[in-house]
C-alpha cells in the first residue's frame, strides 16, 4: 500500500474500508451464532407449551450444554411450593453431608432397681426428623435389654424433639410409642426384625426406621414399614415390646425421695414394680448416665424419602441447615447474578406464602444440586424421586410405556394460591442431561398436573431418552438407622 503525502489513494482506502466491512460482518455473523447456540428454541415445544400449559404459565428447558430448548415466562417468580425443599436440599448437603446421621440419646438419670429406673428417662435430640414409632420399640427393645423395663419418673426431652412427623416438645407421643401404644403394623415390622434377631443373628442395632401409615403433608400415604419383612415364624415367640412408666409418688418437701413400703401406700409398693412384701428406700441421684443412642439413617437416603412424599417435615428439618435465611443466601449464592432476586424463601418446605422461584432459578439450582451430589460419587436420582418407580408423589404419574424410569423430578402443591410444580431432568442420548421447570400458577392443580403431565410426555417424543440409571431400594428404612446400648 503506497502512501502519498501522508494520505491515502481513493483505491488503498477503498481496500482498508472493504477489509474492515469484512471484519465487522464477520464479528456480527460471529455474535448471532452465539446467540444461537446459546439459545435453541424448538417451535415445536413452544407451540406445545402454549398450548398445552397456557402462554401465561412459566416453563424452562436447558440442555447439558446450557442450551436453552424453551423459555416461557422462564424470568417470572411464583410460588413454588415443594419445589422449595430442592434449595433445602442443597443447603442440607453441604452443611451436614450425605453421610450424617441425626443423634438421639436416652439417658438415665436415677437408679435401676430390679429391673426399674427410680428417675427420670432424659431424651437428647439434635432435631432428626425422621424419628417414628418403630424407631421407639427398637429402643425400648435396647432399653429391655439394658435391664429397664419400667421407669418410674418423667421423660424429659432436651433439644428439638421430632416425632411422628410432628413436633413432640414434651415428649408425649414418643412416652406413648416407647410404652409399645403404635399402630399394629409398626409392631409387626418390630416383631418380625426381632425374631429375624433372635433366630439368624441379624443385629437390631443395624437396622432402619420408617413410618407405618400416613405422613402429614404428603399427597400420598407412606406404605406400612413391615411390608417386604416377613412374619414370625411359626410357634415363635416374640417377648412383649415397650417399656411401662410408672407415676412416681414423691414424699412431701422431700423433693427426690421415692415412697417405701413402711411409710407409702400398697399403691405405692404396686407403682414401684416391687414383687416382695417390703421394699428398700431408693433415693434418686442427680447424676446422669447414657443408656441407648439412636442414629438416624443417613442424610442421602432420609432426604430422598422427604422428597418421594413431598413430606413438609422440611419445614422444621430446615433449621438444621442454618433456617430458612440461611438456604435463601445459599440458593441466591449459586445462581447468575441476574437471577438472585427471583428467589424468595420464607421457609425451606414451601408453606410460606411469600415464597417465589422463576423457572430458570429453579433448573440452575437442580443443577447446582447434580453438582454437588456428584462430588459424593452420586447422582439426582439418589435423592429425588423416579416416575413410575419410587413411591410418593411421582409413583403414578409417568409411568406409562417408555415413561417409567426416563424423569426424575420434585413436584409441588399449594391449593390456597393455586400453585402447582414439576422441576426435573431427563436422560437423553444426544442432549446430555435435559433440564426442566414447569411452575403453573392460577390453575386448578387437578388441572396443573394434568397439563404437565402432556407437555413432558410431549417433550419425551422430541427427545431419544433413556431410562435412569437406578436400582429402588425395597427395604424398610426400620433396616438402616441404628440404636444401640451405650456401655457405662
Amino acid at each position: 500500500m503506497a502512501l502519498h503525502a501522508g494520505k491515502l489513494s481513493a483505491v488503498d482506502a477503498s481496500i482498508v474500508f472493504g477489509g474492515f466491512l469484512r471484519i465487522v460482518v464477520t464479528a456480527v455473523l460471529g455474535l448471532l451464532a452465539a446467540q444461537v447456540a446459546s439459545s435453541a428454541e424448538l417451535p415445536g415445544l413452544t407451540a406445545a407449551a402454549q398450548s398445552i400449559l397456557g402462554a401465561d404459565q412459566g416453563v424452562y428447558i436447558e440442555a447439558a450444554d446450557g442450551t436453552v430448548l424453551l423459555a416461557q415466562a422462564a424470568a417470572k417468580p411464583v410460588h413454588p411450593a415443594s419445589v422449595s425443599k430442592v434449595p433445602t436440599t442443597l443447603t442440607l448437603l453441604r452443611k451436614l453431608g450425605p453421610e450424617h446421621r441425626f443423634v438421639t440419646t436416652f439417658t438415665a438419670k436415677g437408679r435401676v432397681v430390679d429391673g426399674t429406673l427410680y428417675g427420670d428417662l432424659i431424651v437428647a435430640s439434635d432435631g432428626d426428623p425422621s424419628l417414628v414409632d418403630e424407631d421407639a420399640l427398637l429402643v425400648a427393645e435396647r432399653l429391655r435389654q439394658s435391664g429397664i423395663s419400667k421407669v418410674a419418673g418423667t421423660l424429659e426431652v432436651k433439644g428439638p424433639l421430632t416425632f411422628d412427623w410432628k413436633t413432640d416438645s414434651d415428649g408425649a407421643s414418643l412416652r406413648r410409642a416407647l410404652s409399645g401404644m403404635t399402630p399394629p403394623a409398626a409392631l409387626a415390622a418390630v416383631r418380625a426384625l426381632l425374631v429375624l434377631d433372635t433366630t439368624s443373628g441379624t443385629a437390631v442395632a443395624t437396622a432402619v426406621v420408617q413410618p407405618a401409615g400416613n405422613i402429614p403433608g404428603a399427597h400420598t400415604a407412606m406404605p406400612a414399614a413391615s411390608a417386604s419383612l416377613p412374619g414370625p415364624a411359626t410357634g415363635a415367640t416374640v417377648a412383649p415390646i415397650g417399656i411401662h412408666f410408672l407415676a412416681p409418688t414423691r414424699a412431701a418437701g422431700a423433693a427426690t425421695t421415692w415412697a417405701t413400703a413402711a411409710g407409702g401406700t400398697a399403691a405405692d409398693v404396686t407403682a414401684m414394680g416391687a414383687s416382695r412384701g417390703s421394699v428398700q428406700r431408693v433415693t434418686q441421684v442427680n447424676g446422669e448416665h447414657p443408656l441407648i443412642v439412636h442414629r438416624s439413617q443417613q442424610l442421602l437416603p432420609l432426604v430422598k424419602s422427604l422428597n418421594d412424599y413431598s413430606n413438609n417435615i422440611f419445614a422444621p428439618f430446615a433449621e438444621a441447615a442454618g433456617g430458612a435465611v440461611a438456604v435463601e443466601s445459599l440458593a441466591r449464592s449459586v445462581v447468575p447474578e441476574d437471577m438472585r432476586s427471583e428467589i424468595t424463601l420464607g421457609d425451606g418446605a414451601g408453606e410460606n406464602p411469600t415464597n417465589r422461584l422463576s423457572p430458570r432459578a429453579a433448573v440452575k439450582l437442580l443443577r447446582v444440586l447434580e453438582q454437588e451430589l456428584a462430588k459424593s460419587g452420586h447422582a439426582l436420582c439418589d435423592i429425588l424421586p423416579v416416575a413410575g418407580v419410587d413411591d410418593g408423589t411421582l409413583r403414578d404419574r409417568l409411568n406409562g410405556p417408555g415413561e417409567a424410569g426416563h424423569v426424575l423430578g420434585k413436584t409441588g402443591t399449594y391449593g390456597d394460591y393455586g400453585a402447582s410444580a414439576l422441576i426435573g431432568a431427563i436422560h437423553t442420548t444426544d442432549l446430555g442431561t435435559v433440564y426442566f421447570a414447569i411452575l403453573n400458577h392460577n390453575v386448578p392443580v387437578p388441572q396443573a398436573r394434568h397439563r404437565q403431565d402432556r407437555f413432558v410426555r410431549f417433550l419425551l417424543s422430541q427427545l431419544h431418552s433413556v431410562p435412569w440409571t437406578y436400582q429402588r431400594d425395597p427395604r424398610p428404612a426400620i433396616t438402616r438407622a441404628e440404636v444401640a446400648i451405650m456401655l457405662p
